[in-house]
């Protein structure tokens, strides 16, 4: 059986900075000090209009594959992790493919494409789907892509602020490719609690409802505030993030003998500042092992893990040889970890 290891990361974020000073100027009532002391974000990056999940997806896509030192038509699959596509249908995952080239031409390859829908844990359920996949032998090269177009779906007033200020644009990629050497992704847990599924939400459509989109007397469909924009119990996400991050990680701990002290990196998902903090200072976790970017680009969801992958990895402070951890939680709820032998 092949093992499984991550052979390039990319990532991609668009040039457009928006900081908390730019929030207040488009008239939402907080400061600067008000959100770093609460999220510890300072900015994000917005895309330009016109500008999709899948646009974001390629380059960070086409860094991947270099850095594998592959090219697209090398690939057996794409799992494409987002809660932001273009479109209700189809997924962001046959967009790329097709922006990558893979459709056309004589180095065409029709590969599997999908979308995961598992928000801030989707990136560590898109890994499960692929290192499972080149375990099996079912595939040798898989593209998992984290990616996000947040800004055109945000209440950007005072009233949606507490949601808001958390989220930016983005994309990140790894490549998870077979290998005969031992190591590589030693596994990835996941979990889910669908009794807190509201908690955390958006409701831009309800499907059981006819028609699912109220229309009004012109035909035109009429979407309520409270269902168009996401919704949050913050406390009760707060608690659990810290509760089942801290599970998670132990988790995979156990399941494969290490001791948290072995572990050269963390990587958590980048949701808010505080939350990784208190899991950090929780299980006692060396402050300069943990890596954090979201000072800089806010929650990307799916996309916040191989963002921290790929810029740990151009930094020099991600290493062949270190052992790392991702742990995610997130709506669903949901949560996930892995451990990987870099």
């Amino acid at each position: 059986m092949p093992y499984a290891r991550i052979s390039g990361t990319g990532f991609y974020v668009p040039p457009r900075v928006v900081t908390n000073d730019d929030l207040v100027r488009i008239g939402i009532d907080t400061t600067h000090e008000w959100v770093v002391q609460r999220t510890g974000i300072e900015q994000r990056r917005y895309a330009d209009e016109g500008v999709g999940t899948s646009d974001l997806a390629l380059p960070a896509a086409r860094d991947a594959i270099a850095r594998a030192g592959l090219r697209p038509s090398d690939l057996d699959l794409i799992v494409f992790a987002t809660l932001s596509p273009e479109m209700a249908f189809p997924g962001s995952g046959v967009l790329l493919q097709q922006k990558l080239g893979m459709c056309d031409g004589d180095d065409a390859k029709l590969c599997g494409a999908m979308d995961i829908r598992n928000q801030c844990s989707g990136f560590l359920y898109a890994l499960k789907v692929a290192s499972s996949a080149v375990k099996a032998g079912e595939a040798r090269h898989v593209l998992v892509v984290g990616a996000e177009t947040h800004s055109a779906a945000m209440d950007l007033s005072t009233q949606g602020r507490t949601v808001s200020m958390l989220f930016g644009d983005g994309a990140g990629a790894v490549v998870v490719s077979a290998s005969e050497e031992p190591g590589g992704i030693l596994g990835t847990w996941l979990g889910a609690d669908g009794r807190f599924a509201e908690i955390l939400c958006q409701r831009v459509w309800d499907i059981r409802k006819r028609p699912f989109i109220p229309l009004d007397e012109h035909g035109v469909g009429q979407v309520q505030p409270s269902h168009m924009w996401a919704q949050m119990e913050g406390r009760t996400v707060f608690k659990h993030a810290v509760e089942k991050m801290c599970l998670a990680l132990m988790q995979a701990c156990w399941a494969t003998g290490t001791d948290p002290k072995d572990i050269d990196l963390f990587c958590f998902h980048q949701a808010n500042m505080r939350i990784n903090q208190y899991v950090a200072n929780t299980l006692g976790l060396p402050e300069d092992k943990v890596l954090h970017n979201i000072q800089r680009y806010g929650n990307t969801t799916a996309a916040t893990i191989p963002i921290l992958l790929a810029e740990a990895e151009r930094d020099g402070r991600l290493k062949r040889g270190m052992r790392v951890a991702m742990v995610a939680f997130g709506s669903g709820f949901t949560w996930g970890s892995s451990l990987v032998d870099w």
